[in-house]
């Protein structure tokens, strides 16, 4: 196994079910000579040539369009929107065509197609290059919406998306894109979709953390440790479907949790998480749930993102906070 960051597993991913399936085809802006912004497709077009790695015109409705068009026909696109911030204009092809064609043919056609973005703040970015607004996507029906945290994960979970015979929405934490490098292997190593990591074992609480906040959820881990408290951190990897089983059984274990999430706070997905461990472990809580998000307004321009993104500092806060109740 090598060595990878998650820029080349995604890339190993993409040129192994190019190389399976010759209906894999990539498009995007950027994508094909230059190798995509963050270089994730570089080298793909030299080898898979123009055909199945096309640049696009700079139009996100028009790049998901296509892409819903080609998975109608058979082909398998996957489809790269530079920056989730620029996801918007293209939102209605996802919530009135792609996400709703299963239903809306009774299962006659389905879409087998992956939209791919960088998401998340920490890269000390202009506006509209931080967004986290992947409860939006959580929120609609008839897509799924996956989420790794370390190299080897994104790369299992990418193929396991291109397989998948509906749309899958994959999000790529940037912060993390190569600050991070594990053992990567190689052939058919699926990570299914819908099923979460148990990152660390511990009894005295939970997190629930998931993308660039999984790094940091580790941190306060090792701090807590520290002190005597083992926490148990728990990756999703998958917000929709989530895995509510797993989350439910290691609170049930804990009997406390804090969500970190550098989304918004209000309808975040710590919301829903909540809302879960009432419905299903209230009797297990020894405290009220807590969250650890980012605020309610746009993401900070790059000198003020260190206030709005949690950190170590806000997470064992969070942590105390149940710990003592």
């Amino acid at each position: 196994m090598a060595q990878m960051n998650m820029v080349e597993a995604i890339n190993l991913a993409l040129r192994e079910e190019m190389e399976r399936d010759p209906d894999v085809i990539l498009l995007g802006e950027d994508v094909g000579k230059e190798g995509g912004v963050f270089r994730v497709t570089e080298g793909l077009q030299q080898r898979f040539g123009e055909n199945r790695s096309i640049d696009t015109p700079l139009a996100e409705s028009g790049i998901v369009g296509c892409a819903f068009g080609m998975a109608l026909l058979g082909l398998k696109p996957v489809a790269e929107i530079q920056f989730m911030g620029f996801l918007y204009p293209a939102y209605d092809q996802i919530i009135s065509h792609v996400g709703r064609i299963r239903n809306r043919t009774r299962g006659v056609y389905s879409a087998p197609m992956v939209i791919r973005m960088p998401y998340g703040g920490g890269i000390h970015a202009p506006e509209h290059h931080s967004e986290s607004t992947e409860a939006l996507l959580a929120h609609t029906p008839g897509i799924k919406v996956v989420i790794p945290s370390s190299p080897a994960d994104a790369r299992g979970l990418l193929k396991s998306a291109i397989r998948d015979p509906d749309p899958v929405l994959f999000l790529e934490p940037k912060r993390i894109y190569r600050a991070i490098k594990e053992e990567v292997p190689e052939g058919e190593v699926l990570v299914p979709l819908g099923k979460a990591r148990r990152v660390r074992e511990g009894g005295d609480l939970t997190l629930v953390a998931w993308g660039a906040m999984v790094r940091e959820a580790q941190k306060a881990a090792e701090e807590l440790a520290g002190q005597g408290i083992e926490a148990e951190i728990i990756d999703p990897r998958s917000i929709s479907p989530l895995d509510e089983a797993a989350i439910v059984e290691s609170v049930k274990k804990t009997g406390r949790c804090v969500v970190v999430h550098e989304a918004p706070r209000t309808c975040g997905l710590g919301a829903e998480i909540s809302a879960l461990l009432m419905e299903q472990a209230l009797l297990y809580l020894k405290a009220p749930v807590e969250r650890v998000s980012g605020f309610d307004t746009v993401m900070p321009l790059p000198k003020g993102e260190h206030f709005y993104l949690p950190d170590l500092r806000r997470i064992l806060r969070g942590a105390r906070k149940v710990l003592e109740f």
